[in-house]
C-alpha cells in the first residue's frame, strides 16, 4: 500500500509561507527554465491528440479511402482502435521502466519507438502495414505518456503544479489542431502524399523531445527513492530556490518527500498491484481513477472526435472540404477553452469543474440527440444546422452572462492532473498505468463499436450516451472530492486518514526546523474533511 500524505495546515497549503513572493515567477529565470522543461514534456499529449484528429481527417480524404479500399464498419473501427491496442500491450512494462530506470528514460524510450513507427506508417503501402505501424505508435506512446505527466507533477513549482499538470491533457488539442489543418491543407494534393504528409508530421513532437530531453531534470522524488538524495536536493534547490539548498521551501519539500518515502519503506513496503484493493484509501482511489478514465471516453466525445465525418454524412453535410473546415475550427475552439479551464483549476477547484462539465455535457448531448432525430425522421434542415451548433455547445456551454465554460472543462485538463495527484509516490506509476489501461480499454471499445452501432442504429445510438451521461452526473456528485491547493504528499491524507498523516507531518516539520502552528480549529477542519471522504 502507498504511504499517506503529510498534512501541515488545515487548508492543505503548508508550504505557502515559504513561497518567495518578492517578484513574479516570470522574472525568476530558474522557474522560467523549469516551465520550459515542463512545456517540452507537455507536448507528449499532442501525439495522442494528433492521431485522433488525423484519423478523422483521413476518412474525409478520397486518396486515403482509395488506398485502403474505403474501410467501413469493423475494418474502420480496427484502423482507429489499433493504436490504443498497441498502448494496452505496453502497459505491463511501462510502470517498471518509469519506476526502475527513471521518468526521463521512459520518455526517451517512448519517443524513439514512436519516431520509428511513424516512418513505417508514412511508408505504408497496404492496410496491414498501416495497422502494424499504428500499433507500434501506441506501444511507444504508452512509455512516454505514462512518465511525462508524472514527471511534470514531481518537478513543478508547488504553486504551479495544478495548472501545469492540467495543461498536459489540454495539449491534446494542439496535436489535434495540427492534424486537422494539415489534412485540410493536403486535401487537394492528388497523390498519396495527401495522407502521407499528415502521417509523417505525427513524429514531430517525438523528434523535438529527443533533441531537447537532455535538458530536463529527473524527478526529485524518484531520485530520493533510489537513495540519490543529494542529487534530489540539488534539483529542488536549483529550480525552486535559485540554487539555495537552505531555502525554507526547499527544506520543507525535501523533508516531506524523504519522510513519505521513508514511511513507505518502513511501514508500507508492499507496493504491488494488489495494494490497490488492500486498503480503503486505495480502493477509493481505484474507484475514482477507473470511473473518470471511462467517463473521459464514454461521454460521446469520441463519437465526434473519431467519426465526425460519418455523423455529418448522416445529417446531410457530405462535402469533404466543409467537414475538414468544421473539424479544424472545432479543435482551435476547444484548445483555447481547455487552456483557460486548466489555468483556473486551482482557483475554482477540481470538484466544481467536474460537476459543471458532466452537467453541461448531459444537457447539450440531449439537445444534439433531439436535433439528430428531427433530421433523421423528418429531414428538417434547420435541425441539421442546429446539430452542428450543439456540437460546439457540447464542448462549451453558456453560463450566466453567456460566458463560455468548457463542457470538457474538467475531463480535458483535469483527468490526468487529478489522477496523478491523488496517488502516493510508491503507487503513482502503477496507478497511472491502471488509469491509462482503463482509458485505453474504454477507447478501444468505443472506436470499434461506435461506427458499427452508428451505422445500425443511427440517431437512436445517441440515446445510449444520454443514459450514460446521466449516470456520470450522479457518480461525480457522490464520489469526487476536492484536492486543490495541496502538495502531492498532502493530498493522499484525504484518502488514507489523518493519524499517519499527522505522524509524517510532525516528522517532516521537525527535520525541516518548522513547527506545526495550526490552531485547534484548523486541525479539526482537516479531520472533518478526511471523515467526509471516508464515507
Amino acid at each position: 500500500m502507498g504511504g499517506p500524505a503529510v498534512v501541515t495546515s488545515g487548508d492543505g497549503q503548508g508550504y505557502t509561507d515559504f513561497i518567495d513572493r518578492s517578484k513574479p515567477w516570470w522574472k525568476n529565470t530558474r522557474i522560467v527554465k523549469l516551465n520550459l522543461c515542463i512545456a517540452l514534456l507537455l507536448i507528449t499529449s499532442s501525439t495522442n491528440g494528433y492521431d485522433g484528429s488525423m484519423m478523422n481527417g483521413l476518412q474525409s480524404l478520397p486518396q486515403w479511402n482509395d488506398a485502403f479500399n474505403h474501410p467501413s464498419g469493423g475494418k474502420l473501427g480496427l484502423l482507429s482502435a489499433i493504436q490504443n491496442i498497441g498502448s494496452v500491450a505496453a502497459y505491463p512494462f511501462s510502470p517498471y521502466v518509469s519506476d526502475g530506470l527513471g521518468r526521463r528514460f521512459a520518455v526517451i524510450l517512448g519517443a524513439t519507438i514512436m519516431c520509428i513507427a511513424t516512418v513505417l506508417q508514412t511508408a505504408s503501402h497496404s492496410v496491414g502495414m498501416f495497422i502494424g505501424a499504428r500499433f507500434l505508435i501506441g506501444f511507444g506512446l504508452t512509455f512516454a505518456a505514462a512518465a511525462a505527466p508524472v514527471l511534470i507533477t514531481e518537478i513543478a513549482y508547488p504553486t504551479q503544479r495544478g495548472p501545469a499538470t492540467s495543461l498536459y491533457n489540454t495539449l491534446w488539442f494542439l496535436g489535434s489542431i495540427t492534424a486537422a489543418w494539415t489534412t485540410f491543407g493536403t486535401f487537394h494534393i492528388p497523390s498519396s502524399w495527401s495522407w502521407r504528409i499528415p502521417s509523417a508530421i505525427q513524429a514531430l513532437p517525438s523528434v523535438i523531445q529527443l533533441l531537447l530531453i537532455w535538458f530536463i531534470p529527473e524527478s526529485p522524488r524518484w531520485l530520493c527513492s533510489k537513495g540519490r538524495e543529494e542529487q534530489a536536493l540539488s534539483v529542488l534547490a536549483y529550480y525552486h530556490a535559485n540554487g539555495n539548498r537552505e531555502d525554507p521551501l526547499v527544506e520543507y519539500e525535501f523533508e516531506e518527500i524523504r519522510a513519505a518515502i521513508r514511511f513507505d519503506r518502513e511501514v508500507a513496503a508492499n507496493v504491488g498491484w494488489l495494494s490497490f484493493v488492500r486498503t480503503p484509501g486505495n480502493r477509493r482511489r481505484l474507484r475514482i481513477m477507473i470511473a473518470i478514465a471511462f467517463f473521459s471516453q464514454w461521454s460521446g466525445n469520441n463519437l465526434i472526435a473519431y467519426y465526425m465525418n460519418k455523423i455529418f454524412d448522416s445529417i446531410g453535410i457530405t462535402d469533404p472540404t466543409t467537414q475538414l473546415l468544421i473539424n479544424g475550427c472545432l479543435n482551435i475552439y476547444n484548445f483555447i477553452i481547455a487552456i483557460i479551464a486548466g489555468l483556473l483549476c486551482d482557483k475554482i477547484g477540481r470538484r466544481p469543474l467536474f460537476i459543471a462539465s458532466t452537467v453541461g455535457m448531459f444537457v447539450f448531448w440531449v439537445l444534439q440527440t433531439a436535433c439528430f432525430a428531427l433530421y433523421a425522421e423528418k429531414g428538417n434542415i434547420v435541425a441539421a444546422h442546429t446539430f452542428i451548433a450543439m456540437i460546439f455547445l457540447f464542448y462549451a456551454f453558456c453560463e450566466l452572462s453567456l460566458l463560455s465554460a468548457l463542457s470538457f472543462i474538467a475531463f480535458t485538463p483535469l483527468i490526468v492532473a487529478y489522477t496523478v495527484e491523488i496517488l502516493p509516490f510508491p503507487l503513482r506509476a502503477k496507478g497511472f498505468t491502471i488509469f491509462n489501461f482503463a482509458l485505453s480499454v474504454s477507447l478501444i471499445f468505443n472506436q470499434y463499436v461506435n461506427p458499427i452501432a452508428l451505422q445500425a442504429l443511427g440517431w437512436k445510438y445517441y440515446l445510449v450516451y444520454v443514459c450514460w451521461l446521466g449516470f456520470e452526473v450522479c457518480f461525480i456528485l457522490r464520489f469526487l472530492i476536492e484536492t486543490k491547493n495541496r502538495t502531492l504528499e498532502e493530498t493522499a491524507a484525504l484518502f488514507d486518514g489523518e493519524d499517519n498523516a499527522a505522524h509524517l507531518a510532525e516528522h517532516a516539520a521537525v527535520n525541516a526546523g518548522i513547527a506545526d502552528t495550526r490552531s485547534d480549529r484548523e486541525k479539526a477542519s482537516t479531520e472533518e474533511i478526511v471523515e467526509e471522504v471516508k464515507v
